[in-house]
């Protein structure tokens, strides 16, 4: 019988303002508590622009101060793939944000590209690689890709509608997606590679996290996940593959197995997006 994969939490874009549902210190007492409760380290990656103002200071330091890697997640959150974005522009906005980052004392080399995007074309691709090595960065890969960002939309728009709404069905929603996004890459990572990996799991910093996160680690769980730190996710060897797919980017995962050429009945691009989860969203009534 095959063993438990593990999965390591990897969270985006933390920032002040959730449509003033929660302030971010109730926000980072849930998460932060979820995460203490079970000795688990996460990664979390920066986004310049959501953190650096007066109303989230402090933020990100009790991240830092409960010892979850800091890493860089660009400033402006560009899209690499867009043709107007160049790649000057890119890094210039990538370098503008490790100030942002540098007085964490648990601040790391890690970049992941917005959006999972790295590049439309070769040349910005390759380019902004060599910049990463020349700075001493490497890739925070995701492996377990997932619309989270989209269901929380989703939960937004129903309690502006009703405010007493209630929440389960969004919660039971969001654990069934993650679960089912985390059994394919899960399995397309044993077809790709023909061996288990330490996966990381993209989740985005939200009014839904703070109140499901809890039920997310748990649901993990009870599928035949073990959870562990990021940092030691982030040793296997996996995360210094660099694929030569174009349009670059994607779950490492995906862009591995489309990087073969095998596999691309089984690969819609992008590999995660709104459209895929709205159908039944409103199939559900959520």
């Amino acid at each position: 019988m095959r063993g438990r994969s593990r999965v390591a939490l990897t969270m985006d874009d933390p920032n002040a303002y959730f449509e003033n549902r929660m302030p971010w210190r109730e926000a980072n007492k849930r998460i932060l508590g979820a995460l203490e409760a079970r000795k688990l380290n996460a990664a979390l990656f920066v986004c310049g622009k959501r953190v650096d103002q007066p109303e989230a200071k402090g933020l990100v330091a009790e991240w830092d101060d409960a010892g979850h890697l800091i890493c860089n997640h660009s400033y402006s959150h560009l899209m690499f793939t867009d043709p107007g974005v160049s790649y000057s522009e890119f890094a210039t906005d990538f370098l503008r944000n490790e100030p942002i980052i540098a007085p964490y004392r648990q601040r790391t080399k890690l970049f992941r590209y917005p959006f999972l995007k790295e590049g439309d074309t070769a040349e910005k691709r390759d380019r902004f690689r060599s910049l990463l090595k020349e700075r001493q960065y490497w890739v925070g890969q995701v492996t377990i890709d997932a619309s989270d960002w989209y269901v929380n939309q989703r939960m937004q728009e129903r309690i502006e509608k009703d405010p007493e709404a209630n929440l389960d069905p969004y919660r039971d929603y969001l654990v069934t997606h993650l679960l089912d996004r985390a059994a394919f890459y899960r399995k397309l990572s044993l077809d790709v590679l023909g061996h288990d990996i330490p996966h990381t799991l993209l989740i985005h910093y939200s009014f839904m996290n703070a109140l499901f996160l809890p039920a997310v680690l748990d649901a993990f769980d009870q599928a035949g996940w073990d959870w562990i730190d990021a940092n030691r996710a982030y040793e296997d060897p996996v995360f210094q593959r660099a694929p030569q797919t174009l349009p670059a980017g994607e779950s490492l995962v995906w862009a591995l197995a489309k990087e073969t050429g095998k596999f691309d009945g089984l690969l819609r691009y992008p590999g995660e997006d709104d459209r895929y989860e709205k159908q039944k969203m409103d199939a559900l009534g959520l």
